[in-house]
């Protein structure tokens, strides 16, 4: 594909900040979000000023349709969504904390649903698109204390292959399942002690964000009519 258009969410950091950088090395041109705007501005900077940044919470209908809308209005089309934000409120079923539960259901679920709202449209007019939705291997070996977290990214598993099912012969979906990984993930763990093994672990066996960056790329960069699925990329050392 010859620099296609690539919105990807949660960008500021992690598997997101790690994609941007390796997409527009290979040319792509960017629609970047996510909440923190300073960081989004400091990495539209290091990438030359090309990619357009809009701060984006992803809970909110409205900012995951600006998002697509620039990068359409900027480049006339929209060729991927990376749909990479994500939380991880992490803690026994028993805790009952429910603000946390619609948090992650907001981030991993809905806000996915409102990526494709925003983007079905576009892809259906072109007759192309691909959308990415990062999920995650917690969803693949299910462990206490990540019963919500992993039926958020189950679901959107779920709701990848429906779609890829319902869009036919021109539109791709692919569903990318990251093990253990370097990222900031762990630092929305509320409770301390967890939060520190969590980081620990990470610190131990965590794969570099760029080898998501990398999955993703080799799924967009295939020809027309060959969608990749689902990609798992787990450390060597993760169970």
């Amino acid at each position: 594909m010859d620099a296609p258009v690539v919105v990807i969410t949660g960008a500021s950091s992690g598997i997101g900040e790690a994609t941007a950088r390796l997409l527009d090395a290979q040319g792509a041109r960017l629609a970047l979000g996510a909440r923190r705007a300073d960081r989004l501005e400091a990495l539209a900077a290091e990438l030359g000023g090309e990619a357009r940044i809009r701060p984006t919470d992803v809970r909110r209908r409205e900012d995951v349709r600006a998002l697509v809308d620039l990068a359409v209005q900027a480049h006339g089309r929209l060729d991927v969504l990376v749909s990479n934000a994500g939380v991880a409120r992490i803690a026994p079923l028993e805790d009952q904390a429910v603000e946390d539960w619609e948090e992650m259901i907001d981030v991993n679920l809905r806000a996915v649903l409102y990526g494709i709202e925003a983007a079905l449209p576009h892809f259906r007019a072109q007759g192309s698109g691909h959308v990415v939705n990062v999920v995650s291997t917690s969803g693949l070996r299910i462990v206490p204390g990540q019963a919500v977290y992993a039926a958020t990214k189950n679901a959107v598993r779920t709701l990848s292959e429906a779609l890829r099912q319902e869009a036919g012969p021109d539109l791709r979906v692919t569903a990318v399942s990251p093990g253990m990984t370097r990222t900031e993930l762990v630092d929305s763990v509320p409770d301390a002690g967890a939060r520190a093994a969590a980081r620990e672990r990470m610190d131990e066996i965590g794969m570099p964000a760029d080898a998501i960056a990398r999955a993703i790329a080799f799924a967009i960069e295939q020809p027309p009519g060959v969608d990749v699925g689902e990609i798992v990329v787990r450390p060597t050392a993760q169970g």
